[in-house]
């Protein structure tokens, strides 16, 4: 309950950082899906929490010793944390892939690349191919409003360069939310069983 209570309060907090078109003094808007925020909001706080406290459980019932209990609890979390921010949740669905020059700041960007004539041709420009077709940009370019990626963009598609993007719509947030919550409450539950087995177990 407090879990969820404080995923309440940090997802108000965080609502103007997913404003679309946000043009706040240092605030740029930001994706629902992003790692650090994602995890703190919707129902994966709680779900989180719940698996922190099975794994703690669990722990401390194999090594039955406080301190390195704690410590093997944090490298568990931590563990098990950073494999779902950086490879799990990007693949809970399978990401569309669409030719633009680029997608709302609010979807998360898995990668880019560019094709010419159907095949690949690179991930990201190279110099000496932007200096060989890519007029420099006109006096002042980097100050103000000017656009450089849009530039190059335009550039590299006047030269027969297509340009794709592979992304997470912000627009699957409560679907990546209920299934990341569900495999938590999975593995919550069969650290559960196995530590009440322990104890009972060690008590007869």
């Amino acid at each position: 309950v407090a879990a969820a209570a404080l995923s309440i309060l940090l997802s108000w907090y965080f609502h103007p950082y997913f404003a679309a078109g946000n043009q706040s003094k240092f605030l740029n808007e930001s994706s629902p899906l992003a790692s650090g925020l994602f995890d703190l909001r919707g129902i994966d706080l709680a779900a989180w929490t719940l698996a922190a406290f099975s794994i703690g459980a669990l722990v401390g019932m194999l090594i039955r010793r406080v301190v390195p209990a704690i410590v093997a609890t944090l490298v568990a979390y931590l563990g098990l944390a950073l494999a779902a921010a950086t490879y799990l949740r990007r693949h809970y669905l399978a990401p569309p892939v669409a030719s633009t020059q680029s997608v709302p700041g609010s979807d998360l960007v898995m990668s880019r690349w560019w094709t010419k004539g159907g095949t690949f041709a690179f991930a990201r420009a190279p110099i000496n191919l932007l200096e060989r077709v890519c007029p420099p940009p006109p006096a002042g370019a980097g100050k103000g409003n000017f656009d450089k990626a849009g530039y190059v963009a335009h550039c590299l598609t006047e030269h027969g360069y297509k340009r794709w993007i592979s992304y997470q719509p912000a627009t699957r947030f409560w679907s990546f939310q209920l299934i990341e919550a569900g495999w938590l409450m999975a593995l919550s539950a069969s650290l559960i069983a196995a530590t009440v087995w322990l104890v009972r177990s060690r008590a007869t």
